[in-house]
């Protein structure tokens, strides 16, 4: 490819607006019913001739010092199975790390992509390299409202809500997703539901919630701050934490409250895709 040529992919953050975990796997892994959903803010990944990856961002000195992640593992497997390279990769990290919102999983899915307008390959041909790669990284590498059962992997895209405002709030706090499964107390409290999306995600509930808020009780803190606000048409922590959010009926809602929030907190006014 010439050498001129960049391909600049955005790795947006990824919401469960629902997730429903059912049952432990003999594979170790655990069997999920989520409805993912995306926004606009995210990082962006840069790809062009070259070697090396490069962190820039808020969030970079987070990933300072890895030699090795889910970029770098992306990069790899696309190699193996379509040839090509080396590359030179851009993360701009703007998403804090370890906080149920997919960074990883979306910036190893943003690789694959720019990756795949770069050597010609498909986005179909992706899905594969991106199972391998991790549970929500199909669901990223797709980046549109979905139904995800399996391990999260099985995808059924689903109708939206482009456009309506959400906030964003993380406590400063990592959370380690591994430990929040294993406290998870192994109950079944039955299917995500069907019908129009609001209404399906605010009759379901996230199943991680209660063993993130015992690891990080600040958790509570911050949806009970979000629940409070004008406006609020539903308020979840996503994924296994510590992240929260909160859609909104109006942008002048979300913008009040984002005002409401700590400031020592990360907070993002944005919107679904």
């Amino acid at each position: 490819m010439p050498s001129t040529e960049v391909a600049s992919e955005p790795a947006r953050a990824k919401l469960n607006l629902a997730l429903h975990v059912r049952a432990r796997r003999p594979d170790g892994y655990h069997e999920l019913e989520t409805l993912f959903a995306f926004v606009e803010t995210g990082d962006v990944i840069r790809v062009s001739e070259g070697e090396g990856l490069r962190v820039t961002g808020p969030f970079a000195g987070a990933l300072a010092g890895e030699g090795d992640n889910l970029v770098t593992r992306a990069a790899a497997r696309f190699a193996e199975a379509f040839g090509g390279g080396p590359w030179a990769i851009e993360l701009e990290k703007h998403l804090p790390v370890a906080s149920g919102i997919g960074g990883g999983s979306a910036d190893a899915a943003a690789t694959l992509r720019a990756l795949g307008r770069l050597q010609g390959v498909g986005l179909e041909a992706l899905f594969p390299i991106a199972d391998t790669l991790g549970s929500d990284v199909p669901a990223c590498l797709l980046g549109e409202t979905a139904l995800g059962t399996g391990r999260g992997e099985q995808l059924r895209a689903i109708d939206g809500l482009a456009g309506q405002p959400v906030l964003l709030v993380n406590p400063g706090v990592a959370v380690s997703t591994a430990e929040v499964f294993r406290r998870w107390e192994g109950v079944d409290r039955g299917p995500i539901g069907t019908g129009p999306l609001l209404e399906v995600a605010l009759a379901g509930r996230n199943d991680l919630e209660a063993p993130a808020r015992a690891i990080a009780p600040v958790v509570g803190e911050v949806l009970a701050l979000l629940a409070a606000q004008d406006g609020v048409l539903l308020a979840r922590m996503s994924g296994s934490g510590a992240t929260c959010f909160a859609l909104f009926e109006s942008v002048a809602a979300r913008d009040t409250a984002a005002g409401a929030m700590r400031p020592q907190w990360w907070v993002a006014a944005t919107r679904l895709v």
